[in-house]
């Protein structure tokens, strides 16, 4: 693959690199004192710095071809796009390019009927509605998709749902306005991969109760957070549906694959800016009469972090040529690898910064703890190692088993 970007993708890293450091970076200590004062609602300084984004023309540059509002970005010119909004935690959203919104788009894009895309695609687009993903449930190994049990009953003109989800990213939100849910349509069909489907299911419909927050250690990660729900006899038009009955496991598979690099891509963004502060402090702070830039130990844990930076950067860069070059599913070995490694190298960088920053790493005073947070459950989200190794481990001796 070619490593030098196009003339293209340079101007926009200029440009995003710009506006995160004057407008998005400054605004880090106005953000929690913001998000403070109203929990679960879109912080005014966010509200700004979106319409700034938007007329700068830095907006949905995730979003892939030029239907739809895409800016014509391949996944592997979008990957450095992403890093640099992956160095404030909350950044992606100013640029209507976070999750789980930007999965949800790409569903409706790709699977959504017309009626569907104008109802819930376009303000999505335009950032003037948030969205959630309901997937995984708190009583069923939901790493295994197919053991979700949320049942979508037909009846008549509608579909009754009944069951439980939890973690469903973005759902405390009060601009969360549209959940898409997958429960099973055909329990007892004998392909356990046809029984689930996926529907559309307004957030104010009755018999939805949101019954808590939930945190992922200690942080709420508000104003999107992560909410448990109960549906409790919620009945939706059979026109909800997403694709047909029985298509719920492939439109999961089709949005997690771009999701999961997504996430990839932004976690070395967090990466690199806890090396570059680590490197700032080392060459700041005095100990034992030397600089901590001066001490062998704290030199080759700089040069640690750098090569597992670069390491993180260099494979989520061929997943992303390799999706581009020969689609999704083909890719999904190369995505495997980014989603099982990238994760856990960009916790272990954070993990280093923070030690080096003594107990103010632990602390709010710095971002690392929160990125820490982020990366450590980027390990689980969209599927946990185990699972990515358990399938990439298949494919590799699929792939060797006749030599």
């Amino acid at each position: 693959m070619n490593f030098e970007h196009s003339p293209r993708v340079v101007q926009l890293q200029q440009e995003l690199s710009a506006f995160m450091q004057d407008h998005v970076v400054p605004q880090e200590h106005t953000f929690k004192e913001q998000v403070a004062t109203n929990r679960w609602s879109t912080p005014p300084v966010v509200q700004a710095l979106k319409k700034r984004a938007k007329e700068q023309g830095l907006w949905n540059l995730f979003m892939p071809g030029h239907a739809h509002g895409g800016c014509g970005l391949s996944n592997v010119e979008y990957a450095p796009l992403a890093e640099i909004m992956g160095r404030v935690f909350w950044a992606a959203e100013v640029f209507n390019c976070s999750a789980p919104d930007t999965g949800n788009m790409e569903v409706f894009a790709r699977y959504g009927t017309p009626a569907q895309q104008e109802r819930w695609l376009t303000p999505l687009l335009a950032g003037e509605i948030r969205s959630a993903y309901l997937m995984t449930e708190p009583d069923v190994a939901s790493s295994d998709a197919t053991n979700v049990e949320l049942s979508i009953r037909a009846d008549g003109d509608h579909y009754v749902i009944n069951g439980r989800k939890w973690f469903a990213t973005g759902a405390m939100l009060d601009a969360c306005k549209v959940f898409i849910v997958m429960g099973k349509t055909d329990p007892n069909n004998p392909s356990r991969h046809l029984q689930q489907s996926q529907v559309l299911v307004e957030r104010d419909t009755p018999g939805i109760s949101i019954v808590r927050p939930l945190s992922t250690l200690g942080y709420w990660e508000e104003p999107h957070g992560h909410a448990e729900i109960v549906f409790d006899n919620v009945r939706v038009p059979r026109e909800n549906i997403l694709l047909g009955e029985g298509r719920g496991f492939e439109i999961a598979q089709g949005r997690l694959g771009p999701g999961r690099i997504h996430h990839c891509m932004r976690v070395i963004g967090a990466a690199q800016r806890a090396l570059e502060l680590a490197c700032q402090r080392a060459n700041s702070r005095v100990v034992f009469g030397k600089k901590l830039s001066e001490q062998g130990s704290v030199r080759e844990s700089i040069a640690l972090m750098a090569s597992k930076v670069e390491m993180c950067r260099l494979l989520t860069l061929r997943a992303a040529d390799k999706m581009d070059r020969e689609g999704n599913k083909a890719a999904m070995d190369a995505i495997g690898m980014a989603k099982i490694m990238v994760p856990q190298l960009g916790s272990e960088v954070i993990d280093m910064a923070i030690q080096m920053h003594g107990a103010g790493g632990l602390t709010e005073d710095y971002f690392l703890a929160e990125a820490f947070n982020y990366a450590r459950w980027c390990r689980i989200a969209d599927g946990p190692d185990q699972v990515h190794m358990m399938a990439l481990g298949k494919q590799v001796l699929r792939a060797w088993a006749g030599t």
